[in-house]
This record gives C-alpha cells, sequence and structure tokens, in this order.
C-alpha cells in the first residue's frame, strides 16, 4: 500500500519531481563509483557532442556557476579526461577539449545511465518507454525554450 496521499499521486508535477529524485540519486551512486558526480558527466557529454569549449562559455551553456566549473574542469583534467589550454591572446580564455581517455569514460557512464533508466523504466513496455521520452522531449524543449545557449557556439 502506498504511503503517498492520493492527491499527490495525481499531480504530474509531483510525480516528475519525486522520479527524478529517484532516477538522480540512482545514477550518481554509480558515478560516485568512479569518483565522478553529474556535473562531470554533463560536462563530458557536452564536450564530446559540442566540441571544444572555452571553460565559461561552457558554463554557460550547462547552467553551471563559474566558480564550481573550475572545479568541475580541475577533477576531470586531473582524471585525464580533459585537456585545458589558455588562449595565446586572452590569458583568461581557457579552453576545454575531452581526451581519448575522457571520451571512453562517457561512453561507460552513458551505458550506466542507460542500466538505470532501464531499472526506472521496467514496468512500462518498449513503445510506452518510447512515448514517455518523447513526450519529457516536448515538455524539457517547452521549459527551456530560450534559456539555452544556441547549439553552434564553441
Amino acid at each position: 500500500m502506498s504511503e503517498t496521499p492520493p492527491s499527490l499521486l495525481g499531480l504530474t508535477t509531483y510525480l516528475l519531481s519525486k522520479t527524478g529524485k529517484a532516477a538522480r540519486s540512482r545514477l550518481a551512486a554509480r558515478l560516485a563509483e568512479r569518483d565522478l558526480r553529474l556535473w562531470h558527466m554533463a560536462v563530458l557529454s557536452a564536450l564530446v557532442d559540442f566540441g571544444p569549449h572555452v571553460q565559461r562559455e561552457l558554463a554557460s551553456r550547462l547552467g553551471i556557476d563559474r566558480s564550481d566549473m573550475v572545479k568541475i574542469v580541475d577533477d576531470l583534467a586531473v582524471a585525464g579526461l580533459v585537456d585545458r589550454a589558455r588562449d595565446t591572446i586572452d590569458r583568461r580564455r581557457v579552453t576545454v577539449t575531452p581526451t581519448r581517455a575522457g571520451r571512453a569514460m562517457l561512453a561507460d557512464l552513458q551505458a550506466e545511465a542507460l542500466a538505470v533508466q532501464r531499472e526506472l523504466l521496467a514496468p512500462l513496455t518498449g513503445p510506452e518507454q518510447a512515448q514517455l521520452a518523447a513526450l519529457l522531449r516536448r515538455v524539457h524543449a517547452h521549459v527551456h525554450e530560450g534559456s539555452e545557449e544556441p547549439r553552434s557556439g564553441r
């Protein structure tokens, strides 16, 4: 028997929040086994998907505070997952590039994320999972409309 009040179970926002929290917690636990956090995965994903970025622009693209981004990139650099290069003209500009090891790590992290996804979505059929993903992409696009940086920026 569910301990959740039926009035909350009738709220999609509540269900999204609780399910998102469970997904985040499970994925965070898997990443922690590799001494990584969700932001590390997000940064690697952005670098692999969009190419090298100036650190400041990467922070903006992902909505990460610039001082937090410094720590995240430091962690990734120490682990050999990214390279950093200072601009020769403007020394304040640091370009971050994924290494071969970073790309391999991201592939492993994505496999972990897919395993968590399979666990969470196990009660749904394949077509239901695809429908849920399509609907969530639409909601995501609506919620983030106009708030993201242009995808071509590097």
